[in-house]
């Protein structure tokens, strides 16, 4: 399809699976696209899930527990409608990660947020520690003593391992949901396509910043604010595109006048595989995280009692057709 006016071709966009099962797609076999496919189609679990290769040490590996196996998606081109398919060009068609034990791979952030905000590489780590639970008063009946009551839970706690009195901070970890069409279509279409050829993505399925933003409002209010008590810092981490989609973030500049760090990675290609590095640490006041998970600015009066104006001349009109 030709471009009105110009007489080029246009370019498709849409994204696509990045990884899958830990693996680049764009650097799958055939046979490799066609293996991981017949998984999705299974009609019970497969007896052997591929392991994931960002979780457990070199001598114990997991297998994927993440439904469909896709670790990140990333943004795709095609120029016009037979073109060949390749990632869009610079920061946007880089991935954009989906699973959070993405962010595992060979303990890279452990490191950096250990080295940044204990002053040690080597943290020792808790994982989903429980942080809020019911109140004495709502209880109904006696918990069991496995910790069910636990309402909240902060994704790891990093210790410093010789420091006393204990010396710790708290980490999230964020990845992107999606929205927009499920990917059965693309596991079908990459499981019957028999070319090399990296196919053009199937379904318009695409990361969902804001509603991924959303989810972390309500969890850095309750828990920084009860952190700032005891001098304790939180670390956020998230990848490029994440941040990047995020509203204006101020920068406290420093680690001793912050509450959240965040910690945005990047995804280098190394000989076809996707290696996850450091890119850079933004100090915000809880203020600030919060003014750029909302992404949004205000709106003046005059614009919103237009808004206004407009739903109730929709509404009324719908209700003279009905």
């Amino acid at each position: 399809m030709a471009k009105a006016g110009t007489g080029k071709l246009m370019t498709r966009h849409r994204y696509g699976i990045g990884e899958w099962y830990g693996r680049s797609l764009a650097h799958l076999t055939v046979e490799e696209r066609k293996r991981f496919g017949r998984i999705q189609e299974a009609t019970e679990a497969p007896t052997e899930k591929p392991l994931c290769p960002f979780r457990g040490s070199p001598h114990e590996k997991i297998p994927c527990t993440k439904k469909g196996g896709v670790c990140s998606i990333r943004l795709y081109e095609q120029q016009g409608g037979a073109g060949a398919v390749s990632s869009a060009p610079g920061q946007s068609g880089s991935l954009v990660t989906t699973c959070p034990y993405r962010f595992e791979q060979e303990g890279t952030v452990l490191k950096w947020v250990g080295e940044t905000l204990l002053s040690h590489p080597q943290p020792q780590v808790a994982e989903q520690v429980g942080f809020l639970q019911q109140a004495e008063g709502n209880q109904t009946q006696k918990e069991p003593a496995s910790g069910s009551r636990f309402v909240g839970r902060i994704d790891k706690v990093l210790v410093h391992p010789t420091r006393e009195p204990m010396n710790w901070c708290a980490l999230e970890i964020q990845e992107v949901y999606c929205s927009g069409d499920k990917l059965a279509k693309e596991f079908d279409k990459l499981r019957r396509i028999p070319s090399e050829r990296l196919p053009f993505p199937a379904t318009d399925h695409k990361p969902d910043f804001l509603s991924s933003a959303m989810t972390l409002i309500p969890r850095l209010h309750i828990w920084v604010r009860r952190l700032q008590r005891s001098g304790k810092k939180t670390g956020v981490v998230v990848d490029r595109c994440f941040f990047d989609a995020l509203g204006r973030m101020g920068d406290a500049r420093d680690v001793s006048n912050c509450d959240v760090a965040w910690f945005v990675v990047k995804f280098e290609d190394a000989q076809g595989q996707l290696r996850l590095t450091p890119d850079f640490v933004r100090f915000t006041t809880l203020g600030q995280a919060i003014e750029g998970l909302t992404g949004t600015d205000a709106v003046t009066l005059e614009a919103l009692e237009s808004r206004v104006q407009q739903q109730l001349i929709h509404a009324r009109s719908r209700s003279v057709v009905r």
